[in-house]
């Protein structure tokens, strides 16, 4: 890792909250969810209670060497290849708390088949292999109004080059 952080480059705490302490803590900061992040959250592991700290940076799939967009599976595989590292599944709902002051997205559309101005995708390994099921999360803020929300796509589904995705940064001891 380098000594300075990088542009965008964050701790994020994770951990430490049952899965009802956390979606009282989203209610609480007034996060709203949609059905896939409600789906996503019920799955996962949070039972362990430690707390932990990664660091996280964001990259445009342009930054990551696709001037021209790619799949979700090109945008991990070029992201692993510039050191990056996928989040722990848990990440989206930590960092969700942790960035409340996102800027607010100018497009208040809330499903259109691609990612939203203004959104961040966590770039988590999916929980499931069925395309049906949500792939993963992303943060957005619409109208003042924090959102944490699930989506789903396939590997044909083409990321824009200027779509922003948060990826793990490696540990230093690593």
């Amino acid at each position: 890792m380098p000594e300075h952080p990088e542009p965008h480059d964050r701790a994020v705490l994770l951990g430490g909250l049952t899965r009802a302490e956390l979606a009282q803590r989203l209610a609480e900061a007034g996060v709203l969810l949609n059905a896939h992040a409600e789906t996503l959250l019920d799955d996962l592991d949070l039972e362990d209670g430690t707390v932990r700290s990664i660091r996280v940076v964001e990259r445009t799939v342009a930054e990551l060497g696709l001037p021209d967009g790619a799949p979700l599976s090109r945008v991990f595989s070029a992201a692993e290849r510039s050191g990056l590292r996928l989040c722990p599944p848990e990440t989206a709902p930590f960092l969700r708390l942790q960035t409340l002051g996102q800027a607010a997205s100018t497009d208040s559309v809330l499903s259109a088949g691609r990612a939203p101005e203004g959104s961040l995708t966590v770039a988590a390994a999916p929980l499931r292999a069925d395309d049906e099921y949500p792939k993963g999360f992303y943060l957005r803020v619409v109208d003042t109004v924090p959102w944490l929300r699930g989506y789903r796509c396939d590997d044909e589904h083409v990321w824009a080059p200027e779509d922003r995705f948060v990826f793990r940064l490696p540990d230093p001891s690593a």
